[in-house]
């Protein structure tokens, strides 16, 4: 992840700020959604100017060596605690206390350490307290996510450290490893960062800096302990070159000098159409035009959504939102036709783990987290992200500098048309004609950002449907995660290219889904078919095989923890015991996965303990305060002994009956990249999620409310030469998209 962030740095210092702001809401957020509200540029340095005003902190600029001092990392808002928050919203109880949440890495003491702070009370805070976490546990320095300083560090060290091999590298490569330059060589790094917790030692993968560098491995991988704070003290500990391991720099140099090396020579790279490139090449054999433009979503009569600061609502649907530094979409108060559904809904965590023939493959275990994945938010493309006619919103983010960095046009808003109706029906007659035909167009509103970490871009989604659903989605594309091709590695992928490996991996990503059906005393019950062998009462002496519903009321955590490897009941239900619909049935919503998850390591085993979300399709808790999320920053470089245990969150089985339940939802899908994958994975058939599907909630369906529907009669059968067609929208939908050229910035700037 060096490159991208060596990209901002000489971004920073060659051009001035100054992209032409995003399109902001058109009035503040109300009170009650915007106590839910990401910290705004002036709180973010409201609370950087106050901790750094603190002599007891010792802080200094987070830029800039030495790596020994003490500074402050991330800075994000804390939401109030829910029985807080609920009180403002339902009861006309106080206005919960705005507070930050503020990470200090510790490191020039002598026993360092990572400490996080609750930071308040905003706009202009005065006070601070360390935030406690489930246990009691504290934070190892050495767990703490890596900042742009050392990656400088680590840069400098391999100019010295790999200046034996430049003979080598450029026989090999054409190229060497010097100044980051395009043309050059330069490094991608692997995690978790060691074996054990405290260690901090990073393989780190050689690359072609070219566009798409992520797919130009040049057959050397490099170990660094880069550990002690005093980086004089960092040392290479082994190398692997084309399928052989090396203890030093030195002993791989001189097997070259003698010609008793396995030498991988590259090609020489094309100047244009490189297979990393998006570049078009070839011909589709129709030829069909695709020189120009496509469907494009419009909005004929405006925009039938409203937002308002980080509130938004579209026909029953409204809800605030924020965009967490550390993890990225968070929904709250979630709502349809005034009643919540949902305190919370939110993004956890996404790892990759990989296997692999090389050493940096076999490490490689993502846990994306660790890596800012809420803070990569860049800026989206009109018309190829979202809509052009999509409502487009900026984020701050106070994550490893000096003050906000502002992400032009990092969330958008807009109103899909699905393509298929939400409900139809043709009624035939059976002789040629029908009775009537009735359809409601089939549309969403989504609420998009993405994250692009190191060489994957996640597509982070929600879509509000009319009829009471909503779901979670999220899309992966960007480069694969690729090494050296040898053919051992045949194993553990596919060759993709002359000298590149695509390695399999398996995706998976945690959402918390804090229900609040009717309430928040909610029970939770899986349904699923069982089939009866009955005495036909109709027909003496036959008999009738059919399905029932078997009902299993689940009663405590254990009995909700769905683990991996068995079979997930099809129907997943969490009601209100004491609120029913009108036809007498408990009002509930249904959890639906569209996921084909499965685990990534044997249960207890190293790494996994630092995932243990990752063992169950879906698992469900009781609320508690301390139980916030599933995973941590600090996760990808100590998952041994992890800061959040989530097997501690079910460990003590408590009762979940009438009870405020937490939906742990886990959803995934095996990647054994293939030759598609080049240049880009694609998005189709790479998308997973989960649905929130309204289960006897209504007494009908909500989406009757919609002014949407055609409903066609004829007036004169048998001839059907008169129809009448009722809508209740205009008769034409007018001009769609206006006119105008594509334009993009892609710059964050500290502002």
């Amino acid at each position: 992840m060096w490159l991208l962030r060596l990209t901002w740095a000489l971004a920073t210092l060659g051009i001035a700020a100054g992209s032409s702001p995003g399109p902001s809401p058109t009035a503040p957020p109300p009170d009650k959604a915007s106590i839910f509200a990401d910290l705004s540029p002036a709180e973010l340095r409201a609370v950087r100017t106050f901790l750094l005003s603190r002599p007891e902190l010792g802080l200094s600029p987070s830029r800039g060596e030495p790596l020994a001092k003490n500074t402050l990392f991330l800075v994000e808002l804390l939401p109030p605690k829910k029985r807080l928050a609920l009180r403002y919203l339902d009861q006309g109880g106080p206005r919960p206390r705005r507070q930050a949440r503020a990470v200090v890495f510790f490191g020039g003491q002598a026993e360092p350490n990572v400490t996080e702070f609750i930071v308040g009370p905003l706009p202009q805070p005065s006070s601070y307290r360390p935030l406690r976490f489930k246990g009691g546990r504290t934070i190892p320095f050495a767990s703490r996510p890596i900042t742009q300083t050392e990656y400088e560090l680590l840069h400098r060290m391999l100019l010295v450290a790999l200046e034996p091999l430049q003979p080598l590298l450029h026989d090999a490569t054409g190229s060497w490893y010097h100044n980051g330059s395009r043309g050059s060589l330069t490094f991608s790094d692997i995690a978790p960062r060691g074996l054990a917790p405290g260690e901090r030692r990073s393989w780190l993968v050689l690359q072609r800096f070219v566009e798409g560098f992520f797919l130009h491995p040049v057959g050397l991988e490099v170990l660094v302990d880069h550990r002690d704070p005093d980086p004089r003290r960092w040392a290479v500990q082994q190398l692997w070159y084309n399928g052989q391991y090396f203890s030093s720099p030195r002993e791989l140099a001189e097997r070259y000098e003698r010609g008793t090396l396995a030498l991988a020579r590259l090609a020489e790279l094309p100047a244009q159409q490189l297979f990393s490139s998006y570049e078009p090449r070839g011909r589709f054999a129709t030829g069909t035009p695709t020189d120009v433009h496509g469907a494009k979503v419009c909005e004929p009569q405006g925009r039938r959504y409203r937002l308002r600061g980080n509130q938004l609502e579209y026909g029953g649907w409204s809800l605030a939102f924020r965009l967490r530094s550390s993890a990225g979409l968070q929904l709250f108060d979630l709502r349809f036709n005034g009643e919540r559904l949902a305190y919370e809904v939110s993004v956890q965590e996404a790892i990759a783990f990989y296997g692999g023939h090389t050493p940096a493959a076999m490490q490689t275990k993502y846990m994306d987290a660790g890596w800012g994945m809420g803070s990569v938010t860049y800026e989206l493309a009109r018309g190829i992200d979202c809509p052009e006619v999509a409502t487009y919103l900026d984020a701050h983010h106070l994550y490893d500098a000096d003050g906000p960095v502002r992400f032009s046009s990092a969330i958008c808003v807009f109103e899909l048309p699905t393509g298929v109706p939400l409900r139809r029906h043709f009624d035939s007659d059976y002789q040629g004609g029908f009775h009537f035909y009735a359809g409601l167009e089939g549309q969403a509103l989504v609420l998009r950002t993405t994250s692009t970490v190191y060489n994957y871009d996640y597509i982070w989604d929600f879509l509000f449907y009319p009829n009471g659903v909503m779901e979670a989605k999220v899309h992966a594309t960007g480069f694969i995660h690729a090494t050296f091709y040898t053919p051992q590695g045949r194993r553990y992928g596919s060759r993709v290219h002359s000298h590149v490996l695509g390695n399999l991996h398996t995706h998976l990503v945690h959402y918390k889904v804090d229900l609040d059906i009717a309430g928040t005393g909610n029970s939770f019950e899986t349904m699923d078919l069982r089939f009866e062998n009955i005495s036909n009462p109709w027909s003496p002496g036959a008999r009738v095989v059919q399905p029932w519903l078997h009902r299993q009321p689940r009663r405590s955590e254990r009995q909700a923890a769905f683990p991996f490897g068995t079979a997930l009941p099809r129907y997943l239900l969490f009601y209100n015991p004491h609120r029913h619909n009108r036809w007498g049935h408990p009002r509930s919503y249904r959890i639906q996965h569209s996921s084909h998850a499965g685990r990534v390591l044997p249960r207890g085993w190293q790494e996994e303990k630092g995932v243990s979300w990752s063992r169950y399709h879906l698992a469900v808790t009781r609320h508690h305060e301390n139980e916030r999320s599933s995973s941590s920053i600090y996760g990808q470089n100590n998952p041994w002994e992890p800061l959040v245990s989530f097997e501690g969150f079910i460990h003590d089985n408590e009762t979940i009956e009438d009870q405020d339940l937490v939906a742990w939802v886990t959803v995934g899908f095996l990647h054994v990249p293939h030759a598609e994958d080049i240049p880009n994975t694609a998005t189709p058939g790479n998308a997973v999620g989960f649905f929130l599907r309204p289960f006897n909630f209504f007494d009908e369906d909500p989406s009757v409310a919609s002014r949407s529907p055609v409903i066609v009669r004829p007036l004169d059968p048998p001839t059907f030469s008169q129809l009448q067609i009722q809508r209740w929208t205009p008769a034409s939908p007018g001009p769609c998209v206006a006119p105008g050229p594509f334009t993009y910035n892609g710059t964050y700037w500290q502002e």
